[in-house]
């Protein structure tokens, strides 16, 4: 799961990204714009390249919702690279809206990364692709971060081991 947000508030999505895996394998990824409660703060944009016209006509979280709530289970593992950001964006964005937050698992790939390549110069998610020679096309693009965050943990898995992830494995509720 990657968010894209518009400001610095938790809320403020917009571009959210799924890259689901099943069996070790990605079988499917669910990218969209969203058009966020909130002005757009210029840093942001010249972080992820959206902007507010590019949002304009998307569709509001609440819209985007019930097409991926059923991915958001208590036995379901969602990853992030950098979870508590994306884990306190769905978070706050279902709260700002008046929407039930789910229970499910997660897992932050900044963690596992800073265990299992200790010597990095930093755990970024550009310097750790590069570390594990995953393609990164266009970082802070939301469904490109998503996929490469998967490939984190794929590759992590087949290196360590499941017993060595798991772990890291904490409930969201």
């Amino acid at each position: 799961m990657d968010f894209e947000t518009a400001s610095g508030k938790r809320y403020s999505a917009c571009s959210l990204a799924l890259t689901i895996v099943r069996n070790s394998k990605v079988v499917d990824e669910f990218y969209t714009l969203i058009k966020p409660d909130t002005e757009f703060f210029w840093r942001n944009v010249q972080i992820h390249g959206i902007h507010e016209a590019d949002v304009a006509d998307a569709p509001d979280f609440p819209t985007v919702w019930p097409h991926i709530a059923s991915l958001f289970t208590p036995n379901q593992l969602v990853i992030a690279h950098n979870a508590q950001f994306d884990n306190g964006v769905l978070k706050q964005t279902l709260n700002h809206f008046g929407l039930t937050a789910p229970s499910y698992l997660t897992l932050d790939t900044v963690k596992t990364s800073r265990q299992f390549l200790p010597l990095l110069a930093n755990h970024k998610l550009n310097t750790v692709c590069d570390a594990l020679g995953i393609s990164l096309e266009h970082h802070h693009n939301a469904l490109d971060d998503s996929l490469a965050c998967a490939n984190i943990l794929l590759s992590e898995t087949n290196t360590f081991g499941q017993a060595a992830i798991e772990p890291f494995i904490r409930p969201v509720r």
